[in-house]
């Protein structure tokens, strides 16, 4: 009998509403979920290790411009691209991951470089790109990264702080757009390999119009993302400074080392209990070490999917809650 296995990823939480979602759009998202769901399942499936099915799961979302993550990054206050992602192996607890990387393709496999080739754990811009171009990984102009949705949403934002400034006009009331607070998004994966081992790993572009050089938790090991083969693996998406300041992937960890939580159970306390209150908005996909599979959020919707060897074995992908 084959070992059990799981993986589970998601897209980006509480990015788009209800109300502006089209049948079309849709589809779209739903279907990036599924190859993106489709590559990753297959590592497993053939006995692969836990760390490239995460890695080929995100590398699939980088490369659709629907997320926010490698082609499809927001933009900055200042008009380019700064790009975050980070990758766990549960077996060791090994990391790797970089901050505001701007040319390298594929962060997440930026990420990995920094945890297999360096002593290190985190590297910033422009370090994070210079590793990425010694070893040889796909390097872009900024015209890859370009695409006229999130340039559109750039403008929006800019034109809301103007705005904001100008007290003699009032605010949008948001009539058909989409809240500029909630342009952020981030794609990640957990999984569960034949062989018990645990990984996690999560990218994203950040938050539109971010400024300073402004870092989420997506590359915090602890925050945005973690793995320990004895407990669980984590990837986090919502609005990361609440993320950050809850330590949201570790605690739920914690919860489970060392009050001998169940995975659903300790992802529910910090998700809705611990970082709701606190007004954090989002939500994560987490795989223990049993490969049972959590995708809580607390927001309108998660970009989520995830299959398990167990059962039916049938894809999951939805966005909105049932």
């Amino acid at each position: 009998m084959t070992p059990s296995f799981a993986l589970a990823l998601h897209g980006g939480a509480g990015t788009i509403s209800p109300a502006l979602m089209t049948p079309e759009k849709e589809q779209s998202y739903k279907a990036a979920l599924h190859e993106a769901l489709r590559r990753g399942y297959a590592v497993l499936a053939g006995g692969g290790a836990a760390l490239d099915a995460v890695e080929q799961a995100v590398l699939s979302l980088e490369d659709h411009p629907l997320f926010n993550a490698g082609r499809g990054a927001v933009f900055t206050h200042e008009g380019h691209h700064e790009m975050d992602a980070a990758i766990m192996d549960g077996r060791n607890r090994a990391a790797g991951a970089v901050a505001g990387a701007r040319l390298v393709q594929n962060p997440i496999r930026a990420a990995r470089l920094v945890m297999e080739q360096t002593e290190h754990v985190l590297l910033a811009w422009p370090g994070a790109d210079e590793l990425a171009r010694e070893h040889g990984l796909a390097m872009q102009s900024a015209d890859y990264f370009f695409t006229q949705h999130r340039h559109d949403q750039l403008q929006e934002a800019l034109q809301e702080g103007r705005m904001r400034l100008d007290h003699s006009q009032a605010l949008p009331d948001g009539g058909g757009s989409e809240d500029p607070k909630k342009k952020m998004g981030t794609v990640g994966a957990v999984a569960r390999d034949q062989h018990g081992h645990l990984a996690a790993a999560t990218s994203t572009g950040g938050m539109t119009n971010k400024r300073y050089s402004r870092i989420g938790d997506s590359p915090i090991i602890g925050s945005g993302t973690f793995a320990d083969n004895r407990t669980c693996a984590i990837s986090c998406t919502g609005h990361g400074e609440f993320f950050l300041r809850a330590v949201v992937a570790h605690d739920i960890s914690c919860l489970m080392e060392y009050k001998g939580l169940s995975l659903a159970d300790a992802c529910r306390i910090v998700v809705h209990d611990k970082l709701a209150p606190l007004g954090g908005e989002g939500g994560l996909v987490a795989v223990d070490a049993a490969g049972n599979v959590a995708l809580p959020f607390n927001s309108e919707g998660m970009y989520r999917a995830s299959q398990t060897s167990q059962g039916d074995a049938a894809p999951f992908v939805a966005i909105y809650k049932d």
